[in-house]
């Protein structure tokens, strides 16, 4: 099994040696659907081949109806919970690099035009109204000039002239 649709939510997989160095990237990513592994016995290396399909439940072979349910409910929770977290944790790092780029913004305008912190965040914050942007886009843009510029301009010493 090298790939599976986009409308699979839940997948049963037997974790056999034969499966070992099939290529399982369907079983990782943010639509990846609930793995739940199905093993004879248990080895170091079935162990690792579960945990690469970053299976959310193993069910031992033969399949029987008990506990079925729990382990299908558990696994389907425990993987909604995983992508949530997946999703916020990406919103927070893109909102941290923003704060990051508003902070060298900030000390670039500062140093630059003489001026406060805070009259430096509002500079920036009146041209991400005016540009109708977001004032991360305006700090990465005064970031990315400043970078630019400081790379094209020689720097002056003033006692080699």
């Amino acid at each position: 099994m090298q790939t599976i649709g986009k409308d699979v939510d839940v997948v049963f997989i037997a974790v056999r040696p034969e499966i070992l160095n099939l290529n399982m990237e369907w079983a990782r990513g943010d639509d990846a659907p609930t793995v739940i592994a199905v093993v004879n016995y248990e080895n170091p290396t079935i162990v690792e081949v579960v945990l690469g399909l970053e299976a959310k439940a193993v069910l031992p072979s033969p399949v029987r109806s008990f506990g079925l349910l729990s382990s299908l409910v558990l696994a389907r929770e425990n993987h909604k919970v995983n992508r949530a977290l997946a999703r916020r944790l990406k919103k927070v790092e893109a909102k941290l690099l923003g704060v990051r780029h508003i902070a060298d913004a900030k000390a670039i305008l500062m140093k630059t035009h003489q001026v406060s912190e805070t009259e430096a965040y509002d500079m920036i914050r009146k041209q991400a109204m005016a540009k109708r942007t977001t004032t991360e886009e305006v700090a990465m843009a005064i970031v990315e000039a400043h970078e630019l510029l400081s790379i094209s301009l020689p720097s002056r010493n003033p006692r080699s002239a």
